[in-house]
């Protein structure tokens, strides 16, 4: 059975300029297409080095980023002149090295980062799938539920969920997953409303084939493709969500090492040690940067038309 090329969400099925047939996008086909975007060469390395660093933290770190040394505390970094390589970030208000507690902030980031974008999207996946390939009420019900979601300031029910149920990780990731999976609806009942016209699932359909079977076999693998590129966006959004919380005081507590409570921890010493603030906050702007630079390159390599626009 022919299986029709992965659509992306808001745009056409992506053609070849000249003769009209639809481009190839098997994955052997888009990882190559993907390697020559130095976007995505430039942002997947440096995701894959900052994941490296968290999941090897342990490793890396030269101290303990929970041990306290009050004789020690705000040195300052290695490139000041009262610096010290001992401490080649310094240490903040209670002593502990910076270099360590980034480290281990990168691994707190991302596994909140990736745990809330698998909770969300598959929240979203099964609403927007659900509605785009059944179709009449059911679709019609699943638009009001998306209406009624993104009729809801997303920030402000955030805040307001997580103050009323308390500041935790657990908590943290089972709210934002909850709550941003709208994107990942609305992607994929797109793409699932332009497969499901298409004439392999009638042949699908007329072959005997139950509704399950034809989602999870026809329909799921040619859209999991715009799946991964609002996937890698959505990711950048929840960990700058998740650092907003934790500097706000709602997100990730003390004594565990988050960059965005970094920040918090950082900000009652901002004049006279900006680089508290600088050095966290630098790592974020890094990470997001990097991983909607994959993003956009996962998006260019789907729909090459869009990179010549």
């Amino acid at each position: 059975m022919a299986v029709l090329e992965p659509l992306s969400a808001d745009t056409k099925p992506a053609v070849d300029d000249e003769s009209g047939v639809a481009r190839d996008l098997s994955p052997t086909s888009l990882i190559r297409r993907l390697l020559r975007l130095w976007s995505f060469r430039v942002g997947a390395s440096v995701v894959l080095l900052i994941v490296l660093v968290g999941l090897f933290a342990p490793l890396i770190a030269p101290y303990d980023p929970y041990a306290n040394d009050l004789q020690n505390r705000l040195t300052d970094p290695a490139w000041y002149a009262g610096g010290s390589m001992a401490n080649f970030f310094g240490t903040d208000g209670l002593g502990r090295d910076y270099l360590s507690r980034l480290l281990y902030g990168a691994r707190t980031s991302l596994f909140i980062g990736v745990c809330a974008v698998l909770l969300s999207g598959l929240i979203g996946c099964t609403l927007g799938i659900l509605g785009g390939y059944l179709g009449g009420r059911t679709d019609m019900v699943v638009t009001f539920i998306i209406t009624c979601r993104l009729a809801m300031p997303g920030a402000l029910l955030v805040l307001a969920v997580v103050a009323i149920v308390g500041p935790s990780i657990p908590n943290l990731i089972l709210i934002i997953g909850l709550l941003y999976w709208p994107p990942f609806a609305v992607v994929s009942r797109t793409a699932t409303l332009e497969v499901r016209q298409m004439d392999f699932i009638d042949a699908a359909i007329a072959v005997g084939g139950r509704r399950p079977t034809i989602v999870f076999r026809e329909v799921i693998p040619n859209i999991a493709n715009s799946i991964l590129v609002i996937a890698t966006i959505e990711l950048g959004y929840i960990i700058l969500a998740e650092a907003a919380l934790s500097f706000l005081g709602l997100g990730v507590q003390q004594p565990i090492a988050a960059w965005g409570l970094m920040i918090n921890e950082g900000k009652q010493f901002m004049y006279a040690k900006p680089w508290l603030i600088m050095i966290p906050g630098l790592a974020l702007l890094v990470l997001v940067f990097a991983i909607n630079l994959v993003g956009d390159a996962l998006r260019d390599a789907i729909d090459p038309n869009r990179s010549e626009q």
